[in-house]
């Protein structure tokens, strides 16, 4: 791939998605565009970005963002998180949310659904607690494919292994041949929507929790300033902001500082 080539698929991609791409991950371009170049019936990744370059098609550019922008997910990522959730941040939801008896929760990049659909099966385990409550789940992302994969809630046996407990595969999920599909009432606790994090956040709605876990790795650091300070604008005072182990807000945003004690959850500054 020439320097010219790479230059333009990588400001093509930064433009549409925010995704950076340094000339190291030069072999990431080759692997993930090569079989949309065959499908196409081209050759190499260097004609397939000549055609892009030339005729600019919404579906084929469609295709390599998303082909560039889908990351691997699995059940209950990093398990930390989760149990900071589970044990900690949503008791204190509830009754921070007495009077109202509602919240809702948004997993940004939600992926193939792993997250959302995680954080459901810790609202269904404590749907006793719950009764009379309303709450919702909201899963964005900026591939319809993934999307689709995840509405649709079916995983391989290696997708099921990671992270999920074995009793919680058996007690959420139906067996489909070689294939595990999560049960219609999990399915149905998440709302999953189109949505490209550069946009205007703000018609997307309020959210109590919000997880934006591994994705502002691949932004440049003004964009996830704007990132993060659309998010804080979509949140209560005493809302709490999930990102992944490698990322922070420090030296990136004056709207979140970090919640002592518990790595990785971020609360707005006042």
């Amino acid at each position: 791939m020439t320097p010219g080539d790479f230059d333009f698929i990588s400001g093509l991609l930064r433009n549409l998605s925010g995704l950076v791409l340094t000339q190291d991950k030069a072999y990431l371009l080759e692997s993930r565009l090569m079989p949309i170049a065959r499908k196409n019936g081209l050759q190499s990744v260097e004609e397939l970005i000549e055609l892009v370059r030339s005729t600019k098609k919404e579906e084929l550019i469609t295709a390599v963002m998303e082909a560039m922008t889908t990351n691997e997910s699995f059940f209950f990522r990093d398990t930390k998180p989760f149990d900071l959730f589970r044990d900690e941040i949503l008791p204190q939801l509830m009754e921070n949310r007495a009077s109202k008896k509602s919240f809702r929760i948004w997993c940004a990049a939600a992926s193939s659904g792993q997250e959302p659909y995680s954080l459901a099966m810790i609202l269904k385990d404590t749907a006793a607690k719950l009764t009379g409550w309303r709450h919702e789940i909201v899963g964005t992302d900026i591939s319809k494919d993934i999307l689709d994969k995840a509405k649709a809630g079916v995983y391989s046996q290696f997708e099921v292994q990671r992270g999920l407990p074995i009793q919680l595969l058996i007690k959420y999920f139906d067996k489909m041949e070689d294939q595990w599909q999560i049960k219609a009432d999990i399915r149905n606790m998440v709302t999953y929507k189109y949505f490209n994090l550069l946009e205007n956040l703000s018609a997307l709605g309020k959210f109590d929790i919000v997880f934006c876990r591994n994705v502002l790795i691949y932004f440049d650091p003004e964009t996830k300033g704007k990132v993060l300070s659309g998010i804080a604008d979509l949140m209560p005072d005493d809302g709490l902001l999930f990102l992944g182990g490698a990322e922070t807000v420090l030296g990136i945003s004056d709207r979140f500082r970090p919640v002592k004690g518990q790595r990785g959850v971020y609360e707005k500054t006042l």
